[in-house]
């Protein structure tokens, strides 16, 4: 059961407990904003740590007239952006990503599938943050209302956003 507080005449969410199992049920999040925003592992691990911090320190003000998951990405994305930028000023990466080779024995219609998907990975980030998050979101399945409502921007914003990638991202994987 969810503890709620009034605070300046809203309900907001108190509840340790309730926090910590939302934010089970919603790891996933974490993991891919992580992922998308970061390079190495240690990266991620810190970037997820901070994104969990944020979390727990912003769960005063999640009211519960939006969707747990929707406030999640919200702050997740902004705290992703805010540290990929402080990275970006502090050190240059090399193009060479060790994670990246692939060791398989399996078929290869399975070696190239995932080669695309690292080519998407490695083209989504050359996106700006913004981008990169709307993209996220779409690939994660969200509508263009809940992606508006996550970035703040409108939702014919978020279509015409939308379209630009996928042509920017249609000419990447063309000329690659």
């Amino acid at each position: 059961m969810r503890k709620f507080e009034s605070f300046n005449g809203k309900k907001v969410a108190t509840d340790k407990e309730t926090f910590l199992q939302l934010l089970q049920q919603h790891k996933g999040i974490i993991l891919k904003i992580s992922n998308a925003y970061s390079t190495g592992q240690n990266d991620r691990d810190d970037l997820a740590q901070e994104i969990v911090f944020n979390l727990w320190k912003s769960y005063g003000n999640y009211t519960p007239d939006h969707k747990f998951s929707t406030w999640m990405y919200r702050v997740a994305l902004n705290v992703a952006i805010s540290f990929h930028r402080k990275e970006k000023r502090s050190f240059q990466f090399s193009s060479y990503k060790e994670e990246l080779i692939i060791y398989s024995d399996d078929n290869d219609q399975q070696v190239e599938m995932d080669s695309k998907l690292i080519l998407l990975q490695e083209f989504l980030k050359e996106l700006k943050e913004v981008d990169r998050s709307i993209m996220i979101l779409y690939l994660e399945g969200k509508g263009y209302k809940e992606i508006a409502e996550i970035i703040g921007i409108s939702e014919s914003n978020v279509g015409t956003k939308i379209h630009r990638i996928k042509v920017y991202l249609k000419s990447r994987f063309t000329n690659s």
